[in-house]
């Protein structure tokens, strides 16, 4: 898969611990790469970090990106030839608790990670991993594109859209082959809301529903017709690798900013996210609990992939309920028994059924080379 541009090759994971950075990791391991995690502590606990004894399969470094010595030393001990970054405060609600460490982290911790692969000569491709909530959110109907404004109401949203604008200049003034000697193939990725088994994150959606249906509470629904770009967390990372591997070979063709997030028809709400979890788990039930006087969220946000979609031949594989389905089926495994459960051999089972499908649908990422 990805014509084998990972296998063999140093690959820098930051945020590793966390829920889309422990399946970045399983997956780019089976791909053969030798894969270095810099990160701190797992987000919570339980978590997919610890529940698949990732410490055992990557080299673990526990590190802040806020802090720049740290984060140059890594990259300097381990000559990564590929960076991605995913760590950040990755949540709103957080954000209007402690904005500086948000602004902090999201901000000032891209810059030390931009800096250190300036300095680093062996780094041939970074991919900055962002969020959908890096647009002014209009509330509007439509997906944003990626050269709409950068913005954001709350501490986290504007933190992103900062972060867009860091990787932007540093892009434009340092990784570009017009301006400097050295060409790095360098983007920025804004994904739709990831699901997927061994997310345990505060005040996101499928965890506060397992959490409840696993001890037999009714499910607290604060937004039940919000829109989201749902989407499984292994189809967003196969546009991460996809793109990384052409990012490798025509970094100047592939650089730049990329959205990845399911087709136009998908409209899906809170509500409809819950109902199909319910119904795959077998049981349990959801209600209202609103209040317009909390702290604002957007009701609307809405991803146009046109981009991924034609330039990438990149498109989501999995339906909305088989997303669901996969999700429900890793909580149910994990709860069997959390202390015996194999499941970073579960993880490794779903990234090649994922596969299977996506080889059916003869998608270029992951056809034999």
């Amino acid at each position: 898969m990805f014509d084998d541009v990972y296998k063999g090759k140093t690959v820098l994971v930051t945020g590793h611990t966390g829920f889309k950075g422990s399946w970045l990791c399983i997956w780019l391991k089976e791909l053969g790469a030798n894969v270095v995690g810099y990160s701190l502590d797992p987000p919570s606990d339980p978590n997919n970090f610890n529940a698949c004894h990732l410490n055992s399969h990557v080299t673990h470094i526990h590190g802040d990106i806020r802090n720049f010595t740290s984060v140059k030393k890594a990259l300097e001990q381990h000559q990564p030839e590929f960076v991605f970054h995913l760590a950040a405060q990755a949540l709103v609600r957080p954000s209007y608790r402690d904005p500086k460490q948000t602004f902090d982290t999201n901000v000032g911790g891209t810059v030390n990670i931009l800096e250190a692969v300036r300095l680093t000569p062996g780094v041939k491709v970074l991919l900055n991993i962002t969020s959908d909530k890096c647009y002014e959110n209009r509330e509007w109907i439509w997906g944003y594109r990626e050269n709409d404004a950068m913005g954001g109401s709350d501490p986290y949203s504007a933190s992103k859209g900062c972060s867009e604008l860091v990787f932007s200049s540093y892009l434009r003034s340092f990784f570009n082959a017009r301006v400097s000697a050295r060409q790095i193939g360098a983007a920025s990725c804004r994904a739709g809301n990831a699901i997927g088994g061994g997310d345990w994150g505060e005040n996101r959606l499928i965890p506060d529903c397992i959490k409840a249906l696993s001890t037999g509470h009714t499910i607290d629904i604060r937004n039940p017709l919000s829109i989201r770009p749902w989407q499984h967390v292994l189809e967003l990372l196969s546009g991460y690798l996809w793109l990384g591997r052409r990012l490798r070979e025509e970094p100047d063709v592939y650089s730049g900013s990329w959205n990845f997030g399911p087709g136009r028809s998908e409209k899906f709400t809170v509500a409809d996210i819950a109902d199909c979890l319910i119904q795959c788990w077998g049981s349990g039930k959801w209600h209202d609990t609103s209040d317009p006087k909390t702290v604002h969220e957007a009701a609307v946000l809405k991803l146009c992939c046109d981009k991924a979609n034609n330039l990438l031949n990149w498109r989501n594989t999995l339906s909305m309920h088989q997303s669901v389905k996969l999700t429900t089926e890793w909580y149910k495994e994990f709860y069997k028994d959390p202390k015996l459960s194999d499941m970073h051999k579960y993880c490794v089972n779903q990234i090649q059924y994922y596969t299977s499908l996506a080889q059916a649908g003869r998608l270029p990422w992951a056809m034999n080379p």
